[in-house]
């Protein structure tokens, strides 16, 4: 993956709207976060999806389209009063509040100024040490364990709690799927 055409970017941004907002995290229901954007378009608020460029290799053709960064998510800031106007278009499952906007938008700065780059990403949970985790993939597919060490995420410890002893397993982190 690479990044978006300048175009695509400039798609993915709109202009401001007044009065008093606050940004938030919009999760999406599956495949619908390019309507969702037209809505937020269409009302004129703010935001971000970030897109970034995709190649599928098919047997006689080579296919570029872009798609979200992150599925399902849309990055908005809307006044408090109008965010039920959100759901008329039923895209939408929840609305997920930032608590924290100044690290936020950084963080957001970040993630715009790495599509910008045209590096190939990929997106991985954020493992950090004691995170619950679920294998999703592989022969050891249902079991659950916890990261052991945040500098090798892929070291799952797999608990046999009645000899209080834990088996580290190497796991790639792809087959990992964070849970709450």
């Amino acid at each position: 993956m690479s990044r978006a055409s300048a175009s695509d970017q400039a798609d993915a941004a709109a202009v401001s709207s007044g009065g008093e907002s606050e940004w938030l995290v919009c999760h999406t229901k599956p495949r619908c976060e390019k309507k969702f954007v037209a809505l937020l378009k269409a009302e004129r608020f703010e935001h971000y999806l970030a897109l970034v460029q995709s190649v599928r290799k098919y047997r006689q053709q080579t296919k570029r389209f872009t798609k979200p960064l992150f599925p399902g998510y849309v990055f908005t800031r809307v006044p408090a009063d109008v965010r039920r106007r959100l759901y008329q278009q039923d895209l939408l499952v929840r609305l997920i509040e930032v608590e924290d906007e100044a690290k936020f938008l950084q963080q957001l700065n970040d993630v715009k100024a790495i599509v910008a780059s045209g590096y190939e990403l990929s997106v991985l949970p954020l493992l950090n040490r004691g995170r619950r985790v679920k294998i999703v993939g592989g022969p050891l597919h249902g079991l659950e364990g916890f990261v052991d060490d945040p500098s090798n995420p892929q070291g799952v410890v797999l608990s046999v709690d009645v000899l209080q002893q834990g088996l580290l397993v190497k796991i790639p982190a792809a087959n990992l799927h964070a849970l709450p």
